[in-house]
């Protein structure tokens, strides 16, 4: 797979660009002005301390930033054939980026609050590798709403009806034609997932509310140091700090944590609501999943189902002390992020875990190739809800090591420091005191290894703080690596590597049997490693 490339251009004639949409133009001048904002904020602050004339550097400013963010409707052109897809942009470097169709892995469609209230929508193409490198990946912003569902469909759905929209697509030829979106019954689709009211209650249990603490608190910082403000003539501020500071040190620490444990509860309940209101799982009749979601910016994904290789379900630890779950997919072609949307391979957020092993079963009992009900509709409860293979006491043992290794060498430093009266005793007392908390980590990363070979799907699970278990498709699989420590070795055991070019591009079967892992390997991928496996003595003829 290569990533988009630039050069000569072929296909149709030059009359069959396409610009965006002309509303574009009252989007991406604010989004530039709200982008440079600290920027200006700091150029007004300078200039009015120095005594100059800092507003009007600041309307030069913000002039230059508008007339930065308009240019790009004049410059950025796209256009559309049954080969390819081609985005032409940039003023002075003049930049054309091509992407074979067959090569289009997904579609995003996303609205932010303005795009909405203008009714446009930015489309961004996933093709794999592109999306490592950000000025190489397919962008539309902005588009009218209709044209990028229209778009969506174009790109991906591989029905008739679909092709033969894509093909009077190619065939207008003035930019500013924009054919009409398919009728609402052309494109059947099951339902196979909505957002539930009570699902809202897993939401102080994300703490994705941390990074709104990080946000406000970086902020506030700047504006307070942009500003020159003096905390202390503050009233409010000198007030609350004076009730403070009046506390005895354990009603602090208390107060601090209580304090921060209601904020990034709320914090984090207002971003659930916010990120998966509204959200839907679906399947296409033309063979896609697609994801949509976001109360104020709606995002919709398109996954193609011939390129799901597997499923992984997610479990951090506070979401999993209130049996809950996420779900997202293993699928080539599209980038395995980080956080709860997953670099948009998301099929569940926060939910139930029965319902993440529903969803989970619905998704994978349409496996690419088959026709009518599954032939393993049935068995496929297994990789989902079926008991794990243990790893035995040598991976239990090599969880305690590991643990304790890095635990017991700081308590022991800790204590020298404080017998030589270089610091106070209170580091060494609670590094004593998590000695539990470690023991129950490990112990809690033993019951999480587990692995199974069911149905066709290669299961494994690991973690404690995010124990995940990914559910992969065997013939997904492109190699398998065998791996082991000097540790390792000593204890026997192994870790096998699922090498496959969908999700995180490999998955790990960690501290199992050496044997394990050779069974594991052959019997995922029959024929594969027989070369390797020859019994001893036996000579080639």
């Amino acid at each position: 797979m290569s990533d988009p490339v630039s050069g000569p251009m072929s296909g149709p004639a030059e009359t069959d660009w396409r610009r965006l949409s002309p509303r574009m133009l009252l989007v991406h001048p604010v989004q530039e002005v709200v982008r440079a904002a600290p920027a200006l904020l700091g150029l007004l602050v300078a200039g009015t301390s120095s005594g100059g004339k800092g507003h009007l550097w600041t309307i030069a400013g913000v002039g230059l930033t508008v007339l930065f963010g308009m240019l790009r409707w004049f410059t950025t052109t796209y256009r559309i054939s049954p080969e390819q897809v081609q985005v032409r942009r940039g003023l002075l470097n003049r930049k054309v980026l091509t992407v074979p169709r067959d090569r289009v892995r997904t579609v995003d469609v996303t609205s932010h609050v303005l795009h909405r209230v203008l009714g446009l929508a930015r489309v961004e193409v996933g093709t794999g590798t592109s999306d490592r490198r950000h000025d190489s990946r397919l962008k539309l912003d902005a588009l009218s709403a209709d044209e990028a569902a229209r778009l969506r469909v174009e790109l991906l759905h591989r029905s008739p009806a679909a092709q033969s929209l894509a093909a009077r697509s190619v065939e207008a030829q003035s930019p500013a034609a924009s054919p009409a979106p398919p009728p609402a019954g052309s494109t059947p689709e099951t339902e196979l997932a909505r957002m539930r009211p009570g699902w809202v209650r897993f939401g102080p249990f994300t703490m994705s509310g941390l990074v709104t603490v990080g946000v406000v608190g970086g902020f506030v910082s700047r504006l307070v140091s942009e500003g020159n403000v003096d905390l202390d003539r503050v009233g409010p501020v000198r007030e609350t700090w004076r009730w403070f500071s009046a506390m005895s040190l354990a009603l602090e620490i208390a107060t601090v944590v209580l304090v921060l444990v209601v904020f990034v509860g709320v914090a984090s309940t207002l971003g659930y609501v916010l990120a998966y209101g509204n959200f839907r799982l679906t399947r296409h009749a033309e063979g896609t999943l697609h994801v949509t979601r976001g109360l104020l910016t709606r995002r919709a994904t398109t996954i193609e189902e011939r390129r799901l290789r597997g499923v992984e379900v997610d479990e951090p630890l506070l979401l999993r002390a209130v049996r809950g779950a996420r779900l997202s997919a293993v699928t080539t072609g599209l980038r395995s992020g980080q956080g709860g949307q997953r670099g948009g391979s998301m099929l569940l957020p926060p939910a139930p875990r029965a319902e993440a092993a529903a969803v989970a079963r619905l998704v994978l009992s349409h496996a690419p190739g088959t026709t009518g009900p599954s032939p393993l509709t049935e068995p496929l409860i297994e990789p989902l809800t079926a008991p794990l293979v243990p790893h035995g006491p040598a991976a239990m043992r090599r969880r305690f090591t590991r643990a304790f290794g890095v635990h017991v060498p700081v308590l022991v430093a800790l204590l020298l420091l404080w017998a030589l009266g270089e610091p106070p005793l209170w580091p060494w007392l609670t590094a004593a005191a998590l000695l539990p908390v470690t023991a129950l980590l490990a112990a809690d990363r033993y019951r999480s290894l587990g692995h199974a070979l069911t149905s066709g799907y290669l299961v494994t699970r690991w973690g404690s703080l995010v124990r995940r278990r990914v559910v992969l498709r065997c013939d997904g699989v492109i190699g398998w690596t065998v791996e082991r420590s000097f540790f390792q070795r000593r204890a026997g055991l192994a870790t096998l590597t699922a090498t496959t070019a969908a999700g995180g591009q490999s998955y790990q079967v960690r501290d199992v049997e050496l044997a394990e892992a050779l069974r594991l390997a052959t019997a995922g991928t029959p024929g594969l490693l027989d070369p390797f496996l020859q019994p001893a003595g036996s000579v080639s003829q």
